[in-house]
């Protein structure tokens, strides 16, 4: 509008005035319209989505998908933790992860949560030992590694026999009869996840007919279970990828699923949450060494790490689109590693020092990866309802920086 960036009614130089940057600006109606979509695409089969909150924790951004209906799905205490302080039922939430610890098995069987994903036999006993001790039954799945090739990044590939998770599919009849047989354990489900940003749907196809063809082993056995999950990893646009819709998802998976009479979780959090929002940043330099141009930018490898690490792709661009000239250059926060940036060799509108841009596809694995590296204060987050935007996360200050330390 009045060739300036919104989000819904918002100006995001507005934001910026009255926020200040670096800031995380996200849309509360993209994220509301994206559970729709995927929640009726399935609607032709019992299901239940949990929002994985690994991709975006704010509390307000977990309550928002609670009050949808969405249960939630946590990696940790701290995900627990906010999930409650969000206000969301421990029916709902379940507890994933590789490495749990007794204190966090415990914790989460206290409070009585929907269940856990055990991801090892060893696991399983720990999860048993704990429940007998506080006297209660512990409601499991049991992660399945179906060695499938996820074709993404292969920090994110996590269904591949090479990688940690799960356990071996050549011995999931034996953990899953075993476990059956303890005491303080009730088995419920049969999981996976097999990596993330995935944009073909073959991957899941395969993945699902294995989950099937074990849970009717299972049943053959006279083990039922009660759900399966397929975990998420759902794909999104980030450049020119070409993901697949929720439709189409639920249209190929949908006819194996019903061979079942298992209730399907499905577990999405970039794809819920990655292109609501945008990091909004100011232009500090722009400057030239040896014909090659930089935006030296407020934000860094300490609000957005993906580019760093991944060498992920965001497009980046003014947020007064009303400038013409374009020219290339690497964007560049302030951090002193050369690997700090948020994208290299871009053509992009000429900008000037004070300028806004805009970091796109900013609403997962954003915020939840940041850093006080540098001793960097952490941004703000804002959440963006039509006309009106809400700070649902203060910028740190450099009070809060040291609050926790103490001189000896």
């Amino acid at each position: 509008k009045e060739k300036k960036l919104f989000c819904e009614n918002v100006s995001l130089e507005k934001i910026a005035q009255e926020v200040a940057t670096p800031v995380f600006v996200y849309s509360k109606k993209f994220m509301i319209d994206r559970y729709k979509e995927l929640n009726n695409a399935f609607e032709n089969i019992p299901h239940k989505i949990y929002y994985a909150c690994k991709a975006n924790y704010n509390i307000n951004v977990i309550k928002l998908f609670n009050d949808l209906g969405a249960g939630i799905d946590v990696n940790s205490a701290g995900e627990f933790y906010r999930s409650l302080k969000a206000g969301v039922n421990p029916k709902n939430l379940i507890f994933s992860g590789v490495g749990k610890t007794k204190d966090e098995i415990e914790l989460v069987l206290e409070n009585e949560l929907k269940l856990i994903k055990a991801e090892s036999y060893g696991e399983i006993e720990l999860i048993n030992n704990i429940a007998k001790k506080l006297g209660k039954i512990a409601p499991i799945a049991i992660r399945v590694n179906p060695n499938v090739d996820p074709a993404t990044h292969p920090y994110i590939s996590t269904g591949l026999a090479e990688n940690k998770f799960g356990i071996d599919e050549t011995t999931a009849i034996e953990i899953f009869t075993k476990a059956s047989k303890l005491e303080n354990i009730q088995l419920l489900g049969i999981d996976m996840h097999i990596g993330s940003q995935i944009t073909k749907i073959e991957p899941y196809i395969e993945a699902a007919e294995k989950l099937v063809k074990l849970a009717e082993e299972l049943k053959a056995k006279g083990i039922s279970l009660t759900h399966i999950d397929l975990g998420g990893g759902m794909g999104i646009k980030y450049l020119d990828e070409k993901p697949f819709t929720a439709k189409e998802y639920a249209d190929a998976v949908i006819p194996i699923l019903k061979k079942t009479d298992c209730e399907i979780f499905i577990e999405p959090g970039r794809y819920l949450t990655a292109n609501s929002g945008c990091l909004l940043s100011e232009v500090l330099y722009v400057k030239n060494n040896l014909d090659k141009n930089f935006i030296i930018a407020d934000a860094a490898m300490t609000e957005l790490l993906r580019p760093s690490i991944y060498k992920a792709y965001h497009h980046i661009q003014p947020v007064n689109i009303s400038i013409n000239e374009e020219f290339t250059a690497d964007i560049v926060g302030p951090v002193c590693e050369s690997g700090d940036f948020l994208g290299k060799h871009r053509k992009i509108k000429k900008v000037k020092p004070n300028d806004l841009l805009a970091v796109m596809s900013a609403g997962a694995y954003g915020m939840v990866m940041a850093s006080n590296y540098n001793a960097r204060l952490k941004p703000a987050e804002v959440l963006v309802d039509n006309e009106k935007f809400y700070i649902i996360r203060k910028r740190e200050t450099l009070e809060q920086l040291v609050q926790n330390e103490f001189l000896i």
